[in-house]
């Protein structure tokens, strides 16, 4: 356990409201108060963002536990506490999210419609998504997970597109659905342990035919949340209704609740479950990457094709995670950690075509290398890195799910690589496309380049695409020791039903 004099959790949780607090008082001119909001919600997130730095130098990457733990007593009598906790896996999921919220305020600068409102909705959201993964309560959990729907489902059916209200309500059922499937499961845990503290429910014994029903109800919720074929239809409606800012957020950071949860509980909680679900996990994985990259090669919409390029790379993720190996679910970390910034950075230079008033619809655009070069330099590094070339973050993900793949099951692996290849596919089709093609259009010759506040968005996103590309070890190292922890427990979990079942052979 680690201590540095302060509850820095729930100051990583909870400043974002005082945020909020803030920008409720705000009164006076419709143009002030939006400048007033947006200057305020962007000061409250880069101090979650300078807190959540400051947790990653104070984390100590050798103790495989939890650590900065917080306990506050709430519903006593159930034996439900506020209790916080951190470890080398849900570490950089909590960065993550301080990262990419400022550049989400910053890429919603050209919104003028209820500002305040908006802003105070991104504030929300980074509060229950920072709360849901530092939560060591199931039932805490829980209310952290479920809070997410309302601020995205405000986000999408208020300032998204002409079909808002469709998409916005279709994210809520499906989210909401699968949600009630997790809390059946959340009530028979409770029972069954007599307490919903995530440690000691982590070294509950649960009897096989239990953990089947559990694993179900865990794979309908979180499967729906991390966009797992066939449940992510909702995905294709919410990415392309939703605006830049609110897209960002939901490729980027909510997609990753689902792969955290299967990490969180499924896999640690119910080893016996989980090891029988792995040819099903695989097929869904497989599924999702061939699948869908075939159906983003189908788009004619850029925005559209790099909503499903996301959904083809947690397919990737998913077959990481139930390898069951060191280097499968450390790819999945990684690939977590690089899809979110690499997405957030394709999401980005979308919006700045959105910004000029242009189309994303590929026949209509072209040429916009010459015209545009800095932006044609980072969309080309960030389509690259979603292919996976070697030196961008994309890489080292992928080549360490295939590693891990590879101890398992040749084909898989096989699979999963040539998701790489469709991958590379659509991308360069959309470079070609937007970069490289004879303008189709007059008016896009005389479009501008980059903005200053377009590289305060997209710099950071490609130093880190770079950074993580080129020294993946100041990342990895953080996570060896809580992956490495899981892994051993997992194999221990399962080798007195491995030598039961070949005794009985």
């Amino acid at each position: 356990m680690n201590q540095i004099g302060f509850p820095i959790l729930s100051l990583l949780t909870f400043l974002p409201l005082a945020g909020v607090a803030y920008l409720a008082t705000l009164r006076g001119d419709e143009m002030a108060v939006a400048s007033r909001a947006r200057n305020g919600a962007l000061i409250t997130s880069l101090g979650v963002l300078a807190l959540g730095i400051y947790l990653w130098m104070a984390f100590d990457p050798s103790q495989a536990g939890f650590q900065f733990v917080e306990s506050l007593p709430w519903l006593s009598g159930l034996d439900v506490q506020y209790r916080m906790g951190v470890d080398g896996i849900s570490l950089f999921l909590i960065l993550l999210t301080a990262f990419l919220t400022p550049i989400a305020i910053l890429s919603s600068w050209s919104i003028t419609k209820r500002v305040r409102e908006l802003m105070m909705a991104f504030l929300l959201l980074e509060t229950m998504t920072i709360g849901m993964f530092c939560a060591l309560d199931f039932v805490v959990f829980y209310i952290f997970f479920e809070a997410v729907l309302l601020p995205m489902y405000l986000i999408i059916g208020v300032w998204g597109g002409e079909r808002r209200i469709y998409a916005a309500v279709k994210f809520f059922i499906f989210t909401l659905a699968g949600s009630l499937f997790m809390l059946l499961a959340l009530v028979w845990l409770w029972r069954n342990a007599g307490t919903t503290d995530i440690v000691t429910l982590l070294h509950t014994p649960i009897a096989p035919q239990a953990q089947m029903w559990l694993f179900a109800a865990f794979l309908a919720s979180f499967g729906v949340k991390a966009a797992v074929w066939p449940l992510h239809t909702w995905l294709p409606d919410a990415y392309g209704e939703a605006p830049i800012p609110g897209t960002i957020m939901l490729a980027a950071v909510l997609s990753k609740m689902g792969a955290y949860g299967f990490l969180r509980f499924a896999v640690p909680m119910l080893p016996q479950a989980a090891a029988a679900a792995e040819p099903l996990m695989f097929t869904l994985g497989v599924v999702a990457v061939i699948y869908i990259s075939f159906v983003a090669l189908a788009q004619t919409d850029m925005k559209r094709m790099i909503a499903y390029s996301s959904a083809a790379h947690m397919g990737i993720i998913i077959i990481g995670i139930f390898t069951f190996t060191v280097e499968g679910i450390e790819g999945a970390l990684f690939q977590m950690l690089s899809h979110g910034i690499v997405i957030a950075g394709l999401f980005v230079c979308t919006g700045v075509l959105l910004s000029r008033g242009q189309t994303l619809t590929l026949s209509r655009l072209g040429g916009l290398a010459a015209k545009m070069p800095a932006y044609a330099a980072l969309l080309m590094l960030f389509s690259l890195a979603n292919v996976g070339l070697p030196g961008t973050s994309g890489f080292v993900g992928e080549i360490l799910v295939i590693v891990g793949a590879m101890k398992v099951n040749f084909w898989v692996a096989l699979l999963g690589a040539g998701g790489m290849v469709l991958g590379a596919a659509y991308m360069l089709m959309l470079l070609r496309a937007v970069l490289f093609d004879k303008l189709s259009r007059p008016e896009l010759g005389a479009l501008a380049d980059l903005k200053p506040g377009e590289y305060a968005m997209l710099l950071p996103l490609a130093a880190m695409v770079l950074w993580l590309g080129i020294y993946p070890g100041s990342f990895t190292h953080m996570f060896d020791a809580s992956v490495n922890a899981m892994v051993q427990a997992h194999i221990a979990a399962l080798t007195p039903h491995t030598a039961l079942a070949m005794v009985t052979k």
